[in-house]
């Protein structure tokens, strides 16, 4: 058997400017960060030659082909795994809340299926090849951010070039900066998990007439990654702001009426910026809140889930390979 633990991600600043319909006219670059709640996937041979996948249904099929999940389905066409095998995939949070689960899904998939051939895969290898399963195969209407955070893990400040290259850097603070920044972040689930589908096909259909927004928050997460690395992590509590409002422009569903008086809420409290994870519309909602002002936020939001979290310095990774 062997288990392949993929994290998840909050991503911060920049989201959007990673679909190729901008990045390959005008370059972009987001700031994310791994996160301690991840995606897990086991695999193991079978007795018989068919094929069980387990998630939160269960199939067992005699090919391929037949393989409803199709994030599944296309990782085992890709591996050229054929039959005889069981696969199962287990996570922390609900899916559609935001933090990246369908690439980290891939990733993973992609990854336990590699070992389990014996073949040595790198993190670049992975995240290409889930970029390829998502956007080429599938026509998923995503970027490709999330592919290379759960792949690679870590606090990043991944750029997206106009000639297709896509570098990630690992985002170089003293691990005593790392650790104020995290204690100011909290995140919190709305309730409401959402198919991402409906709000970025329409994000990627808008994407001609909000080049200015992107280009902005383009700037602005090259100046959060800037003031990262000079220390100044209160202002990312307020650049987030900044980009939270030009997010809101991208497409008509990333926000509504009950996630804004969430936020002014936590505002009101003494939180100084934020965002809805992910494509928006529910899921989780992060905010940048000096410490002393996190009681205050807590009891404004009372009636949400906090979910405490902490950076995680590692992508994709073998936790278990046990092998008769």
């Amino acid at each position: 058997m062997i288990i392949v633990q993929t994290p998840l991600r909050v991503s911060f600043f920049g989201g959007g400017t990673d679909f190729p319909s901008f990045y390959l006219r005008e370059g972009g670059c987001v700031l994310s960060t791994a996160i301690d709640k991840y995606i897990f996937v086991t695999i193991k041979k079978r007795f018989d030659n068919k094929l069980r996948v387990g998630y939160t249904k269960t199939e067992i099929v005699d090919t391929v082909d037949e393989i409803n999940h199709e994030l599944i389905r296309e990782a085992f066409r890709f591996s050229g795994i054929t039959q005889g095998i069981e696969i199962t995939t287990m996570g922390d949070i609900p899916a559609g809340s935001g933090l990246g689960s369908s690439s980290t899904v891939t990733v993973s998939a992609l990854h336990s299926m590699s070992i389990f051939k014996n073949q040595m895969v790198t993190a670049e290898d992975l995240a290409q090849q889930a970029c390829i399963i998502e956007r080429e195969i599938l026509g998923k209407p995503i970027g490709v951010q999330d592919q290379y955070i759960a792949a690679y893990g870590g606090l990043r400040f991944i750029e997206f070039k106009t000639d297709g290259r896509i570098i990630c850097n690992e985002v170089n603070i003293t691990p005593e900066l790392k650790r104020q920044l995290n204690q100011n972040l909290m995140i919190f689930f709305t309730g409401k998990t959402r198919t991402s589908a409906s709000i970025l096909t329409e994000q990627q259909n808008n994407i001609d007439d909000r080049m200015a927004i992107l280009r902005k928050m383009k700037d602005i997460a090259a100046l959060a990654h800037q003031e990262l690395c000079d220390g100044n992590i209160d202002s990312l509590g307020h650049l987030l702001h900044e980009s939270w409002i030009l997010k809101k422009q991208l497409a008509s569903q990333i926000s509504n009426g009950s996630i804004d008086d969430l936020y002014e809420s936590a505002l009101n409290a003494g939180a100084i910026g934020g965002k809805i994870a992910g494509a928006g519309g529910g899921g989780f909602l992060l905010l940048y809140c000096p410490y002393e002002k996190q009681k205050a936020v807590r009891s404004a939001l009372a009636h949400l889930q906090e979910m405490p979290f902490r950076f995680e310095p590692d992508g994709t990774k073998v936790i278990l390979n046990y092998r008769i």
